[in-house]
C-alpha cells in the first residue's frame, strides 16, 4: 500500500469520521442492548432487572420506600434516579411483580404516581416463586466492578408476554402487547403437551380488541382496540372504557376535537371517571345516539389501531419474533431452569444421604471408638477412622473425603444412642424416597413443567381473568357517520358548487368527507369532492350527496340529440364512477339539450306530458309519456326514442310509484347490524314504511325503522323479525321473586318508534326465558336431571289466552336449576321468516 493510501486509511480511522462512525455505533449498540429492548430469557430491560435484583435484596417480608429502592438499585444502573423511578412505577402499575403501597398513579385516567418518598413496594409472592434462584443465576460485575448482578433473571415464566414492552432504539424499535396470565399458562401447557395454541392481547384498561389481522404480534400486524361505549338513553351515552395507551382526559380532548371540526354533535362531555372509568357524553338535541356511537369510533381515541413490532435480544443480537415464538421460548427456558433446579437438588441430596449414611455407619459400628485410642498424629486417627470404613464403601455412591472424615469427629458423642441411629435410618429413606422422585421428575421432564405451570395457574390465577373482549369490528364508513357540518351553494347559470359561494343559493347541509353528484342541462355527470368554490359546467339541474353502490336511486331523464334534434328518454343508476370526471349521458354531441330530469330514491317512475313545438308536422303535438315503460339500464345507454320532433316542452303530470322491488334485509348477528349483502338472519322484503320488533332478552320490545346506522347488542337480543302487529307474541320470563316462570300472550299495541317497554313483571333478576311468534307454539318444558328427566308438551295456544302486553301472565312451572324451556320447532309458515330465538 502507498503512503498516501495509508494515510488516506489511517485518516478514516482516527479522523473525525472514523471516529464518529466507532462512536455512533457504540452508542447504537448500547441503547439497543442496555436500554431499549427485553431480553428474550427474562423479558426484561436492564433496569427493570436491576430493580427486581436490589428489591431481592432488601427483602423481608416488609413493604419499602420506593426512594430506597431507588437508591439501592443505583449501585448496579449507571443512570440517575428518574430512570429508574420511571421503570419502578411502570411495573408497579402492571400489578405482577411488585406489589404495592400509596398512591401509583392510574394509567386509565394519566394520572402521575405520588413522589417516591411516598409510596412504597416490595416483591410479589409470584416474583418470589418465578423470578429468583442463586443457584441457577448467571452473574457477572456492575458497572462499578463492585457488585455481582445477574447477567439475566432465571424466570420461570413467560413475562415478557405477560407484562408487554416498549422501547425506541437507534434504528428500531420494539413493542409487545401485554397478553392475558391464565391464557399464557394454558398456552405453555398446550406447546409443552404438542398441541396448538392462540394467544392474543389482553390490557388493564379493558375495553374490546379486533385481532383479526394480529399476525402472531409480527412486523405488520395490527389490531383495533375499542372503548366499551354504553347508550344510557337517547340522550346521553357512557363510555366504560379506554383504548390501551389512552387516558380518559386525551380521550375527552379527541371527542371535544372532533366535536369542534363539526364531525360529530355533543352537548357536553364530563369525566366522571372514580372506581370504574366512565366518561360521560350528552348529545345534541336531535342527534341519534347509534350514529354518534359510529362517529366517535370513527372520529375520536375510542377506537385506535395499534401496530405490534415483537423485537427481543437474542444472543447479544436484536430479533424480530412472533408471541408464538416467545412463549415457545419462554416455555423451553423454564422447562431446562426446572431441569437445572431438579439437578442441583439432586445432586443436594445424594450428598446429604452420602453424609447421613456415613454418620450412621460412624455411629453404629463404632467407628468413633478410633478417637479413644492413642495414635500418634491427628492425620493417623483420620487414617484409622478411613480404614475403619473399608467394609461399607461399597454401600456408598461416592468416594469418602478427608473433608468427610474431619467433619464426622466433630459430631457429638451422643449421636451413639440407638435412638438417634433410628433417626438417622429414618432421615435415609426420605432421602431415598427424595431422590427417587426428582430422579423421576428428571426422567419425565415435561410432564414435571406442566404440573409446575398448573400450580402457577391454581395459586395465582385467581382474579386475573381476561379483561379485554375479543371481537371482531365491522368497518365503519366516515362518509357515512360523520354529521352535516358544512353548508353547500350552488350558482345555477354559471355552473360552481361550494362551501364559500354565500351570495347563491344554499341546497342543503352535508359533511366535508361527502362526494357531490351533479348534473347540467348539457348532459353532463360530475362526481367532486366538498370544496370552496368547484366548477361543474353551465346550467345546473340537480345537485345531491352522492353514495357509491346505490343501486335504487334512479334517474329518469328525457334529452334531445344534437346532432339530428331527435329525443331519447332513459332510466338509470349511478353505482360506481371515477370522481371528478366528466361523463356525457347523451349521444356526445355538443348541442345536445336535457328536457326533463328527476332523482328519485326508490325507483319511482312517474307520468309526463310531452309537449312538441307547433310549427313541427306531428299529428298529436300533445301526449303523455310513462317512465315505468323503460327499463333501467346503465348511464351509458342512448335511451329509447320519445320523438324525432323538436320538444317544447315536458310537465309532470303524475307522481310515479316506485318500479323497484321490496328491499331484501338481513340481521347480521355478528355485529348487530341491519344490511342488504345476505349476512346473517334473513328478515324479508320490507318497503319504506314498515318496521321491525326487536325483544331483548331484558323483557323489553321495540319497534324501529330500517335504518342501516342502528346499532344492536346481539347478546342481548332473544328476537328480531318483520312487525306484524296482528302477529301474537308468546313469551316464557323468570319472576325471580315468586321463583317462577310465568307465560304470556300479547299483541304490540304501541306505534312509537325507538322507545323500549317492558312488557314482563318488573323486578330485580327478571328475564326473559324464551319468545317466539309462531301461530301455534308448542313449548318443551324439561324438568329433572339423569333417571328423574322428564319432557312435557304444552299447546300454549290451548292453555293460554291473548291478553294486554303490560299483563303479568299465568304461572307455568316453578323455577329449579334443571328446568329448561324450549320451543318444538315447526315448518316455517309461507307467510314470512319466523321469530328465532338466539343463544
Amino acid at each position: 500500500m502507498s503512503k498516501g493510501k495509508q494515510n488516506e486509511t489511517y485518516l478514516q480511522d482516527t479522523g473525525v469520521q472514523g471516529q464518529y462512525k466507532n462512536w455512533f455505533l457504540d452508542y447504537a449498540s448500547y441503547v439497543i442492548l442496555e436500554r431499549a429492548v427485553p431480553a428474550i430469557e427474562d423479558g426484561l430491560k436492564p433496569v427493570q432487572r436491576r430493580i427486581l435484583h436490589a428489591m431481592k435484596e432488601m427483602d423481608d417480608g416488609r413493604f419499602n420506600k420506593v426512594a430506597n429502592i431507588i437508591g439501592q438499585s443505583m449501585q448496579y444502573h449507571p443512570h440517575g434516579d428518574a430512570s429508574i423511578g420511571d421503570a419502578l412505577v411502570n411495573m408497579g402499575q402492571k400489578d405482577l411483580l411488585i406489589e404495592t403501597q400509596g398512591n401509583w398513579g392510574d394509567v386509565r385516567t394519566g394520572d402521575d404516581a405520588a413522589a417516591a418518598r411516598y409510596i412504597e413496594a416490595r416483591l410479589s409472592k409470584f416474583a418470589l416463586e418465578v423470578a429468583f434462584n442463586a443457584k441457577t443465576t448467571e452473574w457477572q460485575l456492575s458497572y462499578d466492578g463492585r457488585k455481582n448482578e445477574p447477567v439475566v433473571l432465571p424466570m420461570k415464566f413467560p413475562l415478557l408476554l405477560a407484562q408487554g414492552a416498549e422501547g425506541i432504539a437507534v434504528g428500531l424499535s420494539t413493542k409487545i402487547l401485554p397478553h392475558n396470565f391464565c391464557e399464557l399458562i394454558d398456552a405453555s401447557i398446550k406447546y409443552l403437551k404438542g398441541k396448538k395454541f392462540e394467544i392474543f392481547p389482553d390490557f388493564q384498561t379493558g375495553g374490546m380488541a379486533d385481532v383479526t389481522n394480529y399476525n402472531e404480534g409480527k412486523r405488520g400486524g395490527k389490531i383495533r382496540v375499542r372503548a366499551l361505549i354504553e347508550e344510557l338513553d337517547k340522550k346521553t351515552l357512557l363510555i366504560k372504557s379506554v383504548p390501551y395507551g389512552i387516558t380518559t382526559s386525551g380521550l375527552i380532548d379527541s371527542i371535544i376535537k372532533a366535536n369542534d371540526q363539526g364531525k360529530i354533535k355533543i352537548k357536553k362531555v364530563t369525566d366522571n371517571t372514580a372506581a370504574e372509568v366512565e366518561v360521560q357524553v350528552d348529545l345534541a338535541p336531535g342527534i341519534s345516539p347509534d350514529i354518534t356511537i359510529d362517529a366517535l369510533y370513527a372520529f375520536t381515541d375510542c377506537e385506535i389501531s395499534i401496530s405490534p413490532n415483537a423485537c427481543v435480544i437474542v444472543d447479544q443480537k436484536p430479533r424480530f419474533l412472533s408471541v408464538h415464538e416467545l412463549l415457545a421460548t419462554a416455555t423451553d427456558n423454564t422447562r431446562e431452569l426446572l431441569r437445572k433446579e431438579l439437578t442441583i437438588k439432586l445432586s443436594e441430596l445424594q450428598e446429604k444421604w452420602h453424609y447421613t449414611s456415613l454418620e450412621k455407619i460412624f455411629f453404629e459400628e463404632k467407628i468413633y471408638k478410633e478417637l479413644e485410642k492413642k495414635h500418634e498424629t491427628w492425620d493417623k486417627v483420620l487414617e484409622a477412622i478411613d480404614k475403619g470404613f473399608q467394609p461399607f464403601k461399597k454401600q456408598l455412591k461416592r468416594a469418602i473425603s478427608r473433608e468427610d472424615i474431619i467433619k464426622l469427629t466433630e459430631k457429638p458423642v451422643r449421636r451413639i444412642y440407638r435412638l438417634d441411629i433410628d433417626e438417622l435410618n429414618n432421615q435415609i429413606k426420605g432421602l431415598e424416597a427424595d431422590i427417587k422422585q426428582v430422579q423421576y421428575d428428571l426422567e419425565h421432564l415435561t410432564e414435571f413443567a406442566i404440573a409446575y405451570f398448573e400450580n402457577l395457574l391454581k395459586k395465582f390465577g385467581k382474579g386475573r381473568e381476561r379483561k379485554t373482549e375479543i371481537k371482531p369490528f365491522e368497518a365503519i364508513q366516515a362518509k357515512q357517520v360523520a354529521i352535516a357540518n358544512t353548508k353547500l351553494y350552488v350558482n345555477w347559470a354559471d355552473g360552481f358548487i361550494g362551501t364559500s359561494l354565500k351570495k347563491d343559493e344554499l341546497v342543503f347541509e352535508c359533511s366535508d368527507l361527502d362526494d357531490i353528484i351533479v348534473f347540467t342541462r348539457r348532459g353532463i355527470m360530475k362526481v367532486v369532492r366538498v370544496g370552496e368554490k368547484v366548477y361543474i359546467g353551465k346550467d345546473i339541474i340537480h345537485v345531491a350527496v352522492f353514495q357509491k353502490n346505490d343501486e335504487r336511486t334512479t334517474y329518469n331523464m328525457i334529452y334531445a340529440d344534437g346532432n339530428t334534434g331527435t329525443s331519447f328518454a332513459k332510466r338509470f343508476n349511478v353505482t360506481g364512477i371515477t370522481r371528478d370526471k366528466e361523463y356525457d349521458l347523451t349521444k356526445g354531441t355538443d348541442k345536445s339539450k336535457v328536457h326533463y330530469f328527476t332523482a328519485n330514491a326508490n325507483g319511482e317512475a312517474e307520468v309526463v306530458t310531452i309537449v312538441l313545438s307547433p310549427n313541427c308536422p306531428a299529428r298529436n303535438k300533445s301526449f303523455e309519456f310513462y317512465f315505468e315503460e323503460l327499463e333501467i339500464k346503465g348511464r351509458g345507454a342512448i335511451g329509447n326514442q320519445v320523438s324525432k320532433y323538436p320538444i317544447k316542452s315536458v310537465k309532470l303530470k303524475e307522481a310515479g310509484k316506485s318500479t323497484l322491488s321490496a328491499i331484501k334485509l338481513w340481521f347480521d348477528d355478528k355485529f348487530g347490524r341491519l344490511n342488504t349483502e345476505a349476512k346473517g338472519q334473513y328478515l324479508g322484503n320490507f318497503d319504506g314504511s314498515e318496521k321491525l320488533v326487536v325483544i331483548y332478552q331484558d323483557g323489553n320490545y321495540e319497534l324501529t325503522d330500517l335504518e342501516m346506522t342502528q346499532r344492536f347488542d346481539p347478546e342481548k337480543i332473544l328476537l328480531v323479525e318483520k312487525f306484524n302487529p296482528e302477529k301474537i307474541i308468546t313469551a316464557v320470563y323468570l319472576d325471580n321473586e315468586k321463583l317462577q316462570f310465568n307465560i304470556k300472550r300479547f299483541k304490540i299495541e304501541t306505534s312509537t318508534l325507538q322507545s323500549k317497554f317492558l312488557f314482563i313483571k318488573e323486578g330485580k333478576g327478571n328475564r326473559l326465558e324464551a319468545v317466539t311468534t309462531q301461530a301455534k307454539p308448542i313449548l318443551l318444558l324439561h324438568t329433572g336431571r339423569g333417571t328423574q328427566a322428564r319432557t312435557q308438551k304444552i299447546k300454549v295456544a290451548d292453555f293460554i289466552d291473548v291478553m294486554g302486553w303490560k299483563a303479568v301472565g299465568n304461572k307455568l312451572a316453578d323455577f329449579t336449576k334443571s328446568t329448561e324451556i324450549e320451543w318444538e320447532p315447526v315448518v316455517k309458515e309461507e307467510e314470512g321468516p319466523q321469530g328465532n330465538l338466539f343463544s
